[in-house]
């Protein structure tokens, strides 16, 4: 003779105290908030930079200095005509290239990879990055110059030159060459380096990116150092 449960009080949750169903539910509650905090956890962590081994930074080509270089203060001419101290570089980073307007090829090139590097970045953290082009051209490289061709890549970007000597000192603590070429028809050029150095917060030489340059490899790698910074 089969049993007919229909009735069955046990079975039928309406029939539950209300301390039994105050119970389910604050059990369902904490098993969701749990779900949760483990999602948010781990969108949190997708959400964080990757630190890299040296090794990896290397091979994405971008070079950490050991300890980073203090530099001297020089005064330039920003893009604005107004004079610029290295000093100023302090309280953001920033990374520098070295070229000039008359640059055929290595420099447009540059600008436009550290302007594909720069929209790639998420608003926060651009916020507190410049780009900045040193002219080693000061004779044809006027301040109204520069900051027309620094305008074509990106607004944003901003230009400073000066005069030859100090140009010179500042190259040479960020370990960038450049020297001025003559040519057949009686014009110049300039060879210089291809590196993207970077500056920290505190004003200092930090890193510097290998060329050729990869946007994706320098976000990266940027991100990872701005990681592990500790002012």
């Amino acid at each position: 003779m089969s049993k007919n449960t229909a009735g069955d009080p046990g079975l039928n949750s309406q029939d539950k105290s209300p301390e039994q169903q105050r119970g389910v539910l604050i059990t369902v509650a904490v098993c969701v908030f749990f779900m949760l905090a483990v999602l948010a956890g781990f969108l949190n962590k997708m959400g964080q930079p990757r630190v890299l081994t040296e090794a990896e930074m290397r091979a994405n080509g971008t070079v950490e200095l050991e300890r980073p270089r203090i530099l001297d203060n020089f005064t330039l001419v920003a893009d604005s005509g107004d004079n610029w101290e290295t000093g100023e570089l302090a309280g953001r980073w920033t990374l520098v290239f070295f070229g000039f307007t008359h640059c055929p090829d290595i420099c447009p090139t540059t600008m436009s990879t550290l302007n594909s590097f720069y929209q790639m970045l998420d608003p926060e953290t651009r916020a507190d990055t410049d780009i900045l082009l040193v002219s080693v051209d000061p004779k044809r490289d006027t301040a109204d110059k520069l900051r027309q061709y620094v305008d074509y890549f990106n607004p944003e970007f901003a230009g400073v030159t000066g005069e030859f000597l100090n140009l010179k000192r500042f190259a040479n603590q960020l370990n960038v060459p450049f020297n001025k070429v003559p040519l057949e028809d009686g014009e110049y050029t300039v060879d210089h380096g291809s590196q993207v150095v970077l500056i920290n917060p505190r004003g200092h030489y930090h890193a510097f990116f290998k060329a050729p340059l990869d946007p994706a490899k320098m976000k990266l790698t940027y991100r990872s150092l701005r990681a592990t910074y500790n002012g």
